[in-house]
């Protein structure tokens, strides 16, 4: 899939990776796409209530090879 900017979080633990995506969300303009790299386990449950509490949308979360990726669309 297609995106605006890459975020790599890997090797950052809660709440660096959060922080990081808002900071980088904020740079962005309304509908553009944000990839995030993490190894933080914890980071599945952070970006759903991150989502949930920003109103951005979540479209995909995947994981593999302990590395999780996540499509965050700004709204």
């Amino acid at each position: 899939m297609q995106f605006d900017k890459e975020l790599d979080a890997r090797g950052l633990n809660c709440p660096l990776p959060i922080l990081r995506t808002k900071k980088a969300l904020a740079d962005m303009t309304s509908g553009q796409l944000l990839r995030i790299m993490t190894t933080d386990p914890g980071s599945v449950k952070d970006f759903q209530a991150f989502a949930r509490q920003t109103g951005n949308d979540l479209l995909s979360s995947e994981s593999g090879n302990k590395e999780f990726t996540f499509l965050m669309k700004k709204k």
